[in-house]
């Protein structure tokens, strides 16, 4: 079943449940095999949370009381309890994706079809129990430097089997697509929302992207079937305008 389904990769988000109900990560806990990679990126971020409140500070990109709950759960991160990980991303996208609302059918497909980019987990399936974390995948980490190029190797090999036979739905920001190389031969589309000016001309959607990108994951998982031109009706729709780069 999985091959008829399509792949949609997607970022993480910024905002995430703290808590959970479930064991720390243990390595063979997630659907996809980068252990060693994640215990060498937790040991690496272990590291740089010893460092200076500057330093933190830089690296998080935050201050003050968030760069305090930020560095307790990174330096917390290998004992923490866990959840889902459709669970622990509360962001925009994921708000709008709603997975709690999805048909049974659609719930299945959810953890067939999305991958999820992250920085300290590499690929991560919405059912991966992970720990509450913040780690951006633009960053360098002291032995690791860029995450997305330390990582690129790794997830491209495991995105390449995965995706084989399948067509894939790119809604990553630059950031999270410098992590892969994706097969030359591959059925992957980006898609791009556009919005019209009262000039006529398009640009892209700012204010309501993150929302757009849950929305038509909702769509996508209800019509795993969907090709790009069935998508520029829904597009429609949404008073936007979806532009696709074709990779092949």
């Amino acid at each position: 079943m999985t091959a008829s389904l399509p792949l949609i990769l997607l970022p993480p988000s910024e905002g995430k449940a703290q808590g959970g109900d479930g064991p720390p990560w243990i390595p063979g806990s997630m659907s996809i095999d980068l252990d060693e990679h994640r215990a060498a990126a937790l040991i690496a971020l272990a590291k740089a949370m010893r460092g200076s409140g500057a330093a933190r500070a830089k690296l998080l990109d935050v201050k003050g009381h968030t760069l305090q709950s930020a560095t307790a759960a990174n330096r917390g991160a290998r004992i923490s309890p866990t959840r889902p990980a459709i669970e622990r991303y509360t962001g925009v996208l994921y708000d709008a994706l709603d997975h709690g609302s999805l048909t049974a059918p659609q719930r299945r497909r959810l953890d067939e079809s999305v991958v999820i980019f992250s920085g300290l987990w590499g690929l991560v399936a919405p059912s991966d129990p992970i720990p509450d974390y913040k780690l951006k995948m633009g960053v360098s980490l002291p032995g690791l430097g860029k995450l997305s190029s330390w990582w690129r190797d790794e997830l491209s090999a495991r995105l390449a089997e995965r995706a084989s036979g399948r067509r894939v739905w790119n809604l990553l920001p630059i950031e999270h697509a410098a992590a892969w190389r994706a097969p030359a031969d591959l059925a992957q589309w980006t898609v791009r929302f556009l919005e019209r000016r009262p000039d006529g001309t398009l640009a892209a959607v700012s204010h309501r992207n993150k929302a757009l990108k849950g929305a038509l994951v909702r769509h996508l998982l209800a019509h795993p079937s969907a090709e790009p031109a069935d998508l520029r009706g829904w597009g429609d729709r949404s008073g936007v305008v979806l532009s696709f780069i074709d990779h092949r």
